[in-house]
Order: C-alpha cells, then structure tokens, then sequence
C-alpha cells in the first residue's frame, strides 16, 4: 500500500557558498552532528540567524524544516514522531511568545515521557543591544521557568562554547530513560555574532546516553522467585517499548509464566490483545473483567503501568504480592501530579520495564520468543449492516471493513472509543493517547507519526474527535505541505461529548433539568464543515458520511488517495455517545 508513496517533500533553497560564518551556523552544524533529522517550527525574529543557517549553511536538509502554523502543532509533530521511533525531533520556538504557545503540547510530550530537543531564543539578553519595543517584549529573565517543572532539563548559555556543550547535554538528556523533552534558550546575541572560523565540534559518538539500568541481581532474583511460586501471576503491560524483540520477549515470558495480561488504552499496544492470555479489554479505566482478575492474582508484575494505585484501588481488594518496574519516580517533582497515585509495592526494580523483562526470562530460561510480523488490520467487531447509522461502536467496525487487508498504525483513537472494538498485534499496531488529557494535540501528532512510518508500509490511521481536529485545524496544513500521507477518521459527534456527560451529572445530583446539559457543549448551528476545513489546508477532504456503508466507501477511496501520497480526512458525523464500558468505567472511577 505505501510502497508508491512520494518522498517528503523539500523545499530547495538556492545554493549560498561563504559568507562567513556566524553563530547560528555552528548551532545549525550541532544539529546536524545530533543526528536530528526534522525541525518543526513557526518562524521567529528572536531565532531569524538559526532559521538562516539552516536554510543557508545546511541547504536545509538534515535536518529538514517542517513550517507549522502553530507552535503547538510543532512540538505535537515531534511527539507523534517519538512516539513510533523513540527518537526525538528538534522544535524551535520563537521567544517568550511561541514558548507560551507550545505549552501544553510540552506538558503532553512530559506526561506521555517521550523526547523532544526544544530549543527556544530570546531577544539580547544585554539590554543595550535591544531593538525597541519588540525585543523589550520578547526577552524574558527566566523564560524557561515557564516550562521547568516539566522539561527534565533547561538552559540559557552566555557562550557559544556553552551553547554547544547545552546542545550535546540536552540531547543526552533528553534521549535517557526515562525519556522526555528538555529546552535550551540562545541569546539573539550568540546567534547573529561572526567567527573566524568553525570551532572544534564535539565527537558525538562519545556524548551518547548512558546504558540503559539493568535491574540488580538481587532484584531479579526474588522477582523471579515470586514468580515462577505464583499459582496466578498477572502481568500489567504498561509503558514499553516499540521495539519487536521487546514484544517478542513479553509474549514468551507470559506465556512461560501462564500469566494473565492486561493493557492500557491510554498508552501505545504491548501486548497482543487477541491472544489467550490478554484479559478484559484496554480501556481508560478497567473493567469488571480486569478488576475480577486482579482481584485473584497472588502476583502481580507492572512494566510501568500507568497509574497502578489507582488500578488496584478500582480493582478492589487485591492481595497480591506488586512487582513495580519503572524509572518514572525519577522525573516526580513538587509541580505536577502527573506520576498519579503512591502505589504499594513489595518490590520495585528501578529500571526500564523492559530491562527487567529480558533479566527475568534469561532467570527463567525463557527464549528470545517471535517478532511479530506486520499484518493487515484485524477488527474485532463484525461488519455492520450499511445502512446502520454511525455511533462510536458501528464507526469501529464499519472502518475495520473499509481497512481489510491493509497493514495499519493506529495513531490517536478518540476518549469513547471501545477496547475489544479492535485487536493489536504488533507494537506499531497503536500509539496511544497524548498522555496530559487536554484536546488539540492528535492531528500534530498524527502528522509526526506519519513522517516516521513513512517508508514502513504501514498506513497512518487516526480516529480524532471533532473538537480535536477544530482546535487543531492548521496542522494539517503541514500535512500537505509536505506531501505526508495518512488517514484520518473525524468522530464527528458535534460537540464536547465529555463535558455532557459531566453536566449530566452535576444535574441529577442537584437535582436540576438534564435536558439542558448541551448547552455550552453542542458544536452547531451551523455544523462546522469538517470536510472543507480539510480542504481548505490542502488535505483531501471526503464526507460527511453518516452510515456505516458510506464510511466503508470513504475508507476505500481514502486509502487509494493515500497510496498517492495524499493527506487525507473524512468527517463521519456519529451519534452522541460512548460505548457502555466507557460510561461505566467513568462512574467507578468518581
């Protein structure tokens, strides 16, 4: 399927030979030594000397600019792109201003732990230098106390030779588990200064991240003891790796172990879900299924499962023996609560989850297991008849049909959507969520995903809500700039569905008329036409559909625009709506 895809497209400056060289050439040069192959960015005064080397010095390629019509978008495009390569891109932000702007796509990049090389300018921090008004209002004090509690690291050099060391410090950084963005501030000064010459550049190899923490041996042996004397070990398979022989391994170790597995719909696929092992469905918050299974384990093993107090706390009474694998509390801070509950545990092996799972199955005797193969899309829900209108459910099993036989990664799925709507066999099969909850963040990340599965032959699938895609609209724009393909589904319910269900509520417990809870809420009068906003950036714009029988058609025709490189959206106007374990999950969990 994407074997006729276009490469991405490039925009080819004209050749410029000498003409000095500046400051912002030997940031450009660092970039490039990096490895850093995209820079996303909304253009800037305060980084106009990097923006000229990159075009200038490098010919604008490697790293490649990728222009966003929002800074948000920029720093989403090298979330989506981390998440399926656990690479990170480079972001530039113009000044105080565009740093404001990209925050909440920062905070997502931290709470999901992926890295992303932020890198942020200033007017003259010498006041003398200043420009005025604009650089007045663009140079900060501390800007990057705006970001700190949650970046791992941050910087504002004085020096080239410091904005060098910065660069390597913040990449090393950024890329070590566990993972996630960090800032580096260049002073306008530093970047549009002149030097003699290039000065001696790092040797790279010798600036990498340290070696991943193997588990102690003492912790894998009574982690190992536990479970090979477990009559019912379950396995919570949390925040994991990309990577097939991680999966491979997984798999072989639970099946070794005869344990029970669940998954979490919040983060990317790490376990196959149709296997007979694989319990209840991957979901925001668990089911009866899940709760029943954890309630009778002896044992259970979490890889970095998010939010394992608030699990057992919904499970109920579980006494299981808790092996917790995870590095997260290294990244815990007085700021945000993102690291969720304290959990209670009896052991806690402070290392990659998957570190531990190789230590514990070589423990164990327990082979390397089989990579999974790419596979076309395997639904889980039949077919709907055509003429069946589109809720949340038939939109899933109307999209497995119009994908049948065709190898897909799911990128972003919507709050309400159904677990056990669709199987995930293969670590790249789904993605998962932006980890900070907030609305806006999946056709960026959507659009980095794609530019990394570009040459996989996987089509870029995404389901996103309607409110996602508004809030977002102009990413796509850079979708089709570059001649990025995917598909994106909109779940087109018109309206901010969650917060119905909120009002909802908050009505019945006061006793107040539910009737009134799409006040506020209901996106239209006028309908927005999602299809033309598609359009209108350049995107192949199909719909809206409201059957089930015209969302199969749109998919097809979807997928052969695709095939020609094309980015393209279909509005499929659902029903209000979640599916009923959504609805029940939600009410467990107040």
């Amino acid at each position: 399927m994407m074997s006729e895809q276009k490469p991405t497209r490039v925009e080819t400056p004209v050749p410029s030979e000498g003409n000095g060289v500046w400051g912002s050439d030997i940031f450009a040069e660092v970039l490039r030594g990096l490895g850093v192959k995209y820079v996303a960015l909304n253009p800037g005064s305060s980084f106009r000397g990097l923006h000229d080397s990159l075009v200038n010095h490098l010919g604008n390629h490697d790293p490649q600019m990728l222009l966003c019509l929002h800074e948000e978008h920029a720093v989403a495009i090298a979330h989506g792109y981390a998440k399926v390569t656990g690479e990170p891109l480079a972001v530039i932000l113009h000044s105080n201003v565009g740093l404001m702007h990209g925050t909440m796509a920062i905070f997502n990049a931290w709470c999901d732990r992926v890295p992303v090389l932020i890198y942020g300018a200033t007017g003259p921090v010498d006041a003398a230098l200043r420009r005025p008004w604009i650089d007045w209002l663009h140079t900060c004090r501390d800007q990057a106390a705006m970001i700190r509690n949650y970046v791992k690291w941050d910087d504002q050099p004085g020096s080239m030779e410091a904005a060098i060391d910065s660069m390597v410090r913040a990449s090393m950084i950024a890329r070590t588990e566990p993972t996630g963005p960090t800032y580096v501030n260049f002073d306008v000064s530093i970047q549009e200064k002149q030097h003699q010459s290039v000065p001696a550049l790092p040797d790279y190899a010798r600036y990498q991240p340290p070696l991943p923490a193997a588990p102690s041996a003492e912790g894998v042996a009574r982690a190992t003891e536990l479970l090979k004397n477990a009559k019912k070990p379950v396995v919570l398979a949390g925040r994991v790796s990309r990577d097939p022989a991680d999966w491979a391994r997984r798999v072989a170790l639970v099946e070794a172990l005869g344990a029970e597995v669940l998954t979490d719909i919040r983060i990317g696929a790490s376990f196959p879900t149709d296997h007979a092992q694989h319990r209840g469905k991957p979901a925001f918050f668990i089911d009866d299924a899940a709760g029943e299974v954890l309630r009778g384990a002896d044992v259970i093993l979490s890889l970095d499962w998010l939010d394992l107090a608030g699990t057992l706390k919904l499970a109920g009474k579980v006494e299981a023996k808790v092996i917790q694998v995870s590095l997260d509390h290294q990244l815990h801070n007085g700021w945000g609560m993102e690291h969720q509950a304290m959990p209670a545990t009896d052991l806690h092996l402070a290392c990659a989850p998957d570190r531990a799972t190789h230590a514990i199955a070589d423990a164990l005797g327990v082979g390397a297991g089989t990579e999974p193969a790419d596979q076309p899309v395997k639904p889980a829900l039949s077919a709907p008849s055509a003429e069946t209108p589109l809720d949340i459910m038939t939109l899933a099993g109307a999209l497995g049909e119009g994908l049948d036989g065709v190898c897909a990664s799911m990128v972003r799925l919507p709050l309400g959507w159904a677990g056990e709507a669709w199987h995930f066999r293969h670590p790249l099969d789904f993605l998962g969520s932006d980890g900070g909850a907030g609305i806006g963040s999946g056709p960026g990340m959507l659009i980095g995903a794609a530019l990394a599965l570009k040459d996989s032959g996987r089509v870029p699938v995404a389901v996103l809500g309607d409110g996602d895609f508004m809030m977002a609209a102009s990413a796509f724009w850079t979708a089709a700039h570059y001649g990025t393909p995917f598909l994106a589904v909109v779940s087109n319910n018109r309206s901010f569905y969650n917060d119905e269900v909120h009002q909802e509520r908050v009505a019945v417990a006061r006793n107040r008329p539910v009737e009134n809870k799409w006040i506020g809420q209901r996106i239209g009068d006028p309908d927005i036409d999602i299809a033309a906003v598609a359009r209108a950036q350049g995107c192949e714009g199909i719909g809206p559909v409201s059957t089930a029988g015209e969302l199969v058609e749109a998919v097809k025709k979807g997928l052969e625009l695709v095939k020609e490189g094309k980015s393209v959206v279909i509005d499929a106007r659902v029903q209000p709506g979640y599916n009923p374990n959504m609805v029940a999950g939600l009410t467990r969990s107040e």
